[in-house]
Formats: structure tokens, C-alpha cells, sequence
């Protein structure tokens, strides 16, 4: 299967594409202070900032604010894209920060590194080039089981 081929939750609701990818920016930040610094509050900032994403109609989060702020300062025309993937990505980013909290007060120090890591790199592919990790994992692990019913 191709990119082009993949299948991603669709919706109506658009949000900026620069704002996603500050928003990834500064998931990479907060992830890699966090773990250098064994930050737990960060950790926990980071699991409630992807729960109001993910979960609620709060229409900002504390990141997606600053997000905006920075996308406005710097002047960066808005590109329109489809908020759903988004939402499911921002899901991950729940399931995945609340996995690496829960490794790190259970003391597994290097599993709740590896965790980190992974989200770091799916961050960093959105940062980078506005590679989608959610879609593919969507495609390849939730579809074949949710998406026929």
C-alpha cells in the first residue's frame, strides 16, 4: 500500500497546518526536557495538553495557544488541512505520553525512553515534513478491525 492509498479519518473542521507543526515542535521539546530533566510535571502538562485535544471541545489547548501565538508573530500564512486526522493523532499523543508517565513513576526508566523516543520521532516527521504517523497506523491497525463494521 502507498500513501496514496492510505486511509485516514475524514472531516468537515479544518485547522492550520503551521500550527500543527509548532504544535509538534514543541512536543519534541517538551518530551526531550522532560525526560533529561525527569520532569514529571512536564509529563503530566503534556498528558492533559493532548487530553483537550483529543478528547474535549475546548476549542485551544495551552500548546496549540502558544502555537498560535507563535504561527501569528511570525506571519505565516495559513494552510487549510483536515482536522480529523489530527484528532486521532492527538489520541496517539494521549495514549502515548500517558504510557511514558505511567513507565516512568513505575520506575521502568529505559522503556519510558523508548516511548518517548517513538513519539519524538513521529513529532519530528510532522515537524520535518508533515509525515502523518497517525494514517499509517490507522490504515494498518485500527481500520482492518473498526472500519468494516
Amino acid at each position: 500500500m502507498t500513501a496514496k492509498e492510505l486511509i485516514c479519518p475524514v472531516s468537515d473542521e479544518r485547522v492550520n497546518e503551521r500550527v500543527v507543526r509548532c504544535n509538534a515542535l514543541i512536543t519534541i521539546i517538551l518530551v526531550s526536557v522532560s525526560i533529561v530533566m525527569n520532569s514529571t510535571f512536564l509529563l503530566l502538562f503534556l498528558v492533559a495538553d493532548f487530553f483537550i485535544r483529543a478528547f474535549t471541545s475546548i476549542p485551544i489547548s495551552p500548546v496549540s495557544y502558544i502555537s498560535d501565538r507563535l504561527v501569528s508573530w511570525l506571519r505565516l500564512e495559513i494552510k487549510s488541512i483536515d482536522k480529523a486526522p489530527k484528532i486521532f493523532a492527538a489520541r496517539l499523543g494521549f495514549l502515548m505520553s500517558s504510557t511514558i508517565l505511567v513507565l516512568y513513576l513505575s520506575g521502568f526508566f529505559i522503556a519510558s525512553v523508548v516511548v518517548a523516543g517513538i513519539l519524538t520521532l513521529f513529532a519530528f516527521l510532522e515537524l520535518s515534513i508533515g509525515f502523518c504517523a497517525g494514517c499509517f497506523i490507522y490504515t494498518y491497525l485500527v481500520f482492518p478491525y473498526l472500519g468494516s463494521k
